[in-house]
């Protein structure tokens, strides 16, 4: 499955059968990403209700402890990272293709990875004194590594076992390890330890609280956590179960995934900034249920068409991801509606991000039809 970040553009044919939901679950999650949040804000702004108003807010991060749908977008995508792997890697494994090889190609990926996070992060103005080291590429180059590796070395009953291990040490961590001057188990943005070593060992700037990095170094383990429970998604859509089971049986987990993670966060508080346990099992039931609908209208029921619109910006995710940063899509978008734009009142802001949007979709799409993809 095309499900790997890789370090040249490529336009050959994919040789394994493609899941066709994951390639649509990826680009429903980076569509929030690229400019579909500030379209629901716009559109609130437009047309204030009750309803664009709970949209508007599910699209803001929560300030510490809770959750919104917000915060379910990057633990999603390292979810499907995690997913695809099942798809490649155990199958070479299993095929018997050269591990050498493939220890090349993760290591290649994960520092290319890591790379076009700097990138993303400011690396090409040379302001090296604030660039800042952690973001959201480089956590993802770390967990594909890591994942990577124990995909390629442990079987699925030792994949569960770390993925318990990760989430109860992590827990561990956080409640008896005491942060000096303040003491153990304080989860306050200024009092917990994972925003303690990143103060120590961390250099500025930070995101997104001022007491330590949104993508730290501590809480960069759970996220391992994150990423190992869409591998065992994927070995469950790689199995022989019927399609229609396999559905059920992800909608199931994610139940199970969801209320464990609401009854652990009574004592282990669901805070996305620190990535803490119950958050990993919350956001991946959610994830799996998300995964499950797509699954089931797509792979199960063929309903393709209406999915086509998210997979042509799924199979090049990283692409927009970096170049919507680096490159001003408004420019574009700019020359089809600067005579007309000024005139259309609170609704201005609401044509704006949906024809930033579609330029940025249009620059994929021709990707596509080409069969371009930078591939994650």
């Amino acid at each position: 499955m095309q499900g790997h970040f890789t370090p040249e553009f490529t336009n050959k044919a994919s040789e394994i059968r493609r899941v066709a939901s994951i390639d649509a679950l990826r680009g429903f999650d980076m569509i929030w990403i690229i400019g579909g949040d500030r379209l629901v804000h716009a559109l609130h702004k437009a047309m204030p209700n009750p309803w664009t108003a709970f949209l508007a807010r599910q699209l803001e991060h929560v300030p510490w402890q809770g959750f919104h749908f917000y915060d379910l977008i990057f633990p999603l995508f390292l979810f499907v990272v995690g997913l695809v792997l099942p798809f490649s890697l155990s199958r070479q494994r299993v095929e018997g293709a050269d591990r050498g090889r493939l220890y090349r190609r993760i290591i290649r990926r994960t520092v290319l990875l890591f790379f076009l996070g700097l990138v993303y992060n400011g690396l090409l103005d040379f302001n090296l004194h604030n660039l800042r080291i952690a973001g959201v590429l480089q956590r993802i180059a770390i967990c594909y590594f890591v994942v990577a590796l124990l995909v390629m070395n442990a079987t699925i009953r030792g994949q569960i076992s770390v993925t318990a291990i990760i989430l109860f040490s992590y827990w561990g961590l956080m409640k008896l390890i005491p942060v000096p001057g303040i003491g153990a188990g304080i989860l306050t943005p200024e009092g917990n330890l994972a925003g303690y070593i990143d103060r120590h060992l961390l250099p500025q700037p930070y995101c997104c609280y001022p007491y330590g990095d949104n993508e730290g170094i501590l809480s960069t383990i759970p996220a391992v956590a994150t990423t190992l429970l869409g591998v065992l998604a994927g070995h469950g859509l790689r199995s022989a179960m019927a399609p229609k089971r396999k559905a059920a049986a992800l909608a199931g987990a994610g139940i199970v995934s969801l209320l464990t993670g609401m009854l652990w966060g009574h004592w282990f508080p669901i805070i996305k900034n620190i990535w803490t346990s119950s958050y990993v099992l919350y956001a991946a039931g959610w994830s799996l249920l998300v995964l499950a609908l797509f699954y089931w209208l797509i792979d199960v029921r063929g309903c393709q068409r209406w999915g086509f619109f998210f997979k042509v910006i799924g199979m090049n995710a990283i692409t927009i991801y970096v170049l919507h940063n680096q490159f001003d899509f408004g420019c574009v978008a700019r020359i089809f509606v600067h005579g007309f734009i000024g005139r259309l009142g609170p609704w201005a802001q609401v044509v704006w991000e949906s024809s930033v949007l579609a330029v940025e979709w249009l620059f994929l799409w021709q990707l596509y039809r080409f069969n371009i993809f930078l591939r994650v």
